[in-house]
């Protein structure tokens, strides 16, 4: 057997040794965004990379046409490793999961060849839809995480970070019911379903005073009415209700939900409130493997700042993972500022120079992190400890 060092720097040195295909992976996802449960070409082309790179390739998992596993090795400690390639509607790849996959698929190639020697199965898992469709939960629900022991991903970010501040969240549709009238000569005959939408929105407005830290709620107007001269019979939204945690969320949620229920009773408005996707949930960070990925992304030159000021938070369905298995969502820093995660700008910087290092970076430590897990006696008794089954 190879000595702890050989496979570590193994591990190190082949996504820079395969950097430029790495990047041209993340550059022809980004050029091409695709929305959640839609990535036809983005998972074919890591799909196609990962076999190329001696991994076995099953698509369609769990039922859902652009998820994948891509294993290597059959030994007993399952590691998985997470990908993403969803876009954002109209922004293209402005939280850079073209960096995600191509990251990703640089781990599962370095640690392909050497999967044996470790003594581990690993599996390389293309998630669809994590802006808010829930892939990950979905995959978890139907088996395709059976088995596995831990499991990781790296995430763009403006800066270098250690694990990703995470809130749980529902996300829902909300819908109200009128009844149409001409605006001026009957409006009495009417009932406008988009005052409905404005008292449920001063109502959260004025929700917001008696919130418990991290509490938040966000939402958008998708449909307002047909014409100013007709009563709006329906009007339509979309929403986010955040909170610190499953039980904070159990908590707010209700709260939430009576302002909604408060604009059909003023105005005489049907309300439909209708779930768009499973709630995601707070994030569990594995402390020792946030260590060791931070020892080893520090080896290949990230550099971790201090934290100063609020720090960003945001919620994923990785977090649901999280919750069964040891996991860990770094963060790679890709100089972005002043832009931030979800602008046009962040999209352009998700393919500048900063971005393309990130990308071999993050493989290059998720790689090593491998190494070390499947190497440390410890470490490795410990992951496997718990193994997730979806039949619990």
């Amino acid at each position: 057997m190879s000595s702890p060092e050989t496979l570590k720097n193994l591990a190190r040195q082949a996504p820079a040794a395969e950097g430029d295909e790495l990047i041209a992976l993340s550059h022809r996802i980004h050029g091409k965004p695709e929305l959640g449960f839609e990535e036809e070409s983005s998972s074919r082309w890591c799909a196609e990379e990962l076999e190329s790179g001696g991994l076995n390739v099953e698509m369609g998992v769990g039922d859902l046409a652009t998820a994948f596993v891509a294993t290597a090795g059959s030994g007993p400690f399952v590691v998985g490793i997470c990908a993403e390639y969803d876009a954002l509607p109209g922004i293209g790849h402005a939280c850079g999961h073209n960096i995600i996959a191509a990251a990703a698929v640089g781990a599962g190639r370095a640690i392909a060849p050497l999967a044996d020697e470790l003594g581990i199965t690993l599996k390389v898992i293309g998630t669809p839809a994590e802006e808010g469709g829930g892939g990950k939960i979905l995959l978890m629900e139907r088996g395709v995480f059976d088995g596995v022991h831990a499991a990781m991903m790296v995430h763009p970010a403006p800066n270098e970070l250690d694990r990703m501040p995470c809130l749980a969240v529902e996300h829902y549709d909300v819908v109200y019911h009128g009844k149409e009238a001409h605006a001026s000569a009957f409006p009495e005959r009417g009932v406008n379903a988009a005052d409905a939408l404005v008292v449920a929105q001063v109502a959260i407005g004025l929700l917001r005073q008696h919130s418990e830290p991290h509490d938040q709620v966000h939402g958008i107007v998708t449909l307002g009415g047909a014409a100013p001269n007709i009563v709006p019979a329906r009007t339509e939204a979309k929403f986010y209700i955040r909170a610190e945690s499953l039980d904070a969320l159990g908590r707010w949620s209700p709260r939430v939900k009576r302002c909604f229920e408060a604009g059909a009773l003023a105005t005489g408005a049907t309300l439909e409130i209708l779930p768009q996707g499973p709630t995601y949930s707070e994030f569990h960070t594995d402390e020792p493997m946030a260590a060791l990925y931070r020892r080893n992304a520090e080896t290949v030159g990230r550099v971790f700042p201090p934290l100063t000021g609020r720090s960003m938070s945001g919620s994923t369905d990785m977090a649901n993972v999280s919750l069964s298995i040891p996991s860990i969502h770094p963060m790679l820093g890709i100089d972005s500022l002043p832009a931030v995660n979800h602008q046009p700008e962040f999209t352009a910087a998700a393919a500048e120079p900063a971005a393309d290092q990130a990308v071999v970076d993050g493989a290059a430590a998720m790689a090593m992190t491998v190494v070390d897990i499947a190497l440390d006696a410890k470490e490795r008794s410990r992951l496997m400890e718990r193994s997730y089954s979806s039949a619990r």
